[in-house]
């Protein structure tokens, strides 16, 4: 029970700092998503660094360096993972908090399709009906934006894609984004030395509080992990996948209510029709789970 219960005080945790994140990129404005997201990775890899070297794990990094397989599928994560923390930094910095919040409240819908159509996976009758439900929304959204709101549909592809190769890859939390920054580290290393050589970065440009600031990203990285891999020890999946709906939640409220975006009642059915369809899913699942067990408990032995 005692376990339990700190299993969910850090899972909490991790899932309202990412639901927070939209009050710390417009900090390190003037720079631009790029900027941010370059002095992210190579922060990031720095902080991963000197993790693995305190709690011992370098051994289980190399190991994962050596096995050509998890390293490949590592490499792929890196890339979608960067390509998810670009997208949402330039959202949340172009006032786009609202629209950052949609892609991680279907997130769990675009993860089920990936499981379908990459891992064969079969979905149930209420689980499609979830699925049409949810792209009736992206329609409804697409409408009242003019546009598809291409921001949310990246960041669930991607993070959708990144989960997929995690759990492929099968690597600790802190071994694998350790391996994962080392790969992208350089290229954020080269670019970041070009900004400074054409005089273009911000690092250093706007006072030492601005400087120190970056060089906090990898940090802000690295603790909300680290509760969530404390969390996911201590708690059940369904447990861990309530947690999650936490920090879309937290993002759409301070889209709303902090940055004040717009909220037209075309974009509030909109994301009413998303929240029906997440419902759903989740008490078909949970209900679904629940008869597998009961099943097992009353199987003759």
């Amino acid at each position: 029970m005692l376990e339990s219960r700190r299993g969910l005080g850090f899972g909490t945790g991790a899932y309202l700092l990412w639901g927070a994140f939209p009050l710390y990129w417009p900090l390190l404005e003037p720079a631009g998503a790029i900027e941010i997201l370059a002095h992210r990775i190579l922060w990031s890899a720095v902080t991963m660094g000197l993790l693995v070297v305190v709690l011992g794990r370098s051994a289980h990094v190399a190991a994962v360096v050596r096995d050509r397989r998890r390293l490949t599928l590592l490499a792929l994560a890196a890339g979608v993972i960067s390509l998810n923390w670009a997208t949402f930094i330039y959202g949340v910095n172009n006032h786009r908090v609202v629209e950052t919040s949609l892609g991680y409240f279907i997130n769990p819908l675009v993860t089920v399709l990936l499981g379908v159509y990459v891992l064969g996976e079969r979905l149930r009758r209420v689980q499609w009906i979830a699925l049409g439900i949810a792209v009736l929304a992206v329609v409804v959204l697409t409408v009242d934006y003019g546009r598809p709101p291409w921001i949310a549909l990246v960041l669930a592809g991607s993070f959708g894609a990144y989960g997929l190769a995690k759990k492929q890859a099968d690597t600790g939390a802190v071994e694998s984004l350790a391996v994962e920054t080392a790969i992208s580290g350089p290229f954020a290393a080269a670019y970041v030395g070009w900004l400074v050589a054409s005089g273009s970065s911000s690092f250093g440009s706007h006072g030492g509080g601005h400087a120190l600031l970056f060089t906090t990203t990898g940090i802000v990285t690295a603790i909300p992990l680290i509760l969530f891999g404390a969390a996911a020890t201590r708690l059940p999946l369904v447990a861990m996948g309530l947690l999650q709906y936490l920090a879309p939640i937290v993002q759409f409220a301070l889209g709303v209510l902090w940055f004040h975006e717009d909220m037209p009642p075309e974009r509030w059915v909109g994301f009413v029709l998303v929240w029906l369809a997440l419902a759903m899913f989740t008490v078909e699942s949970l209900r679904h789970r629940r008869q597998l067990r009961l099943a097992v408990e009353c199987a003759p032995v």
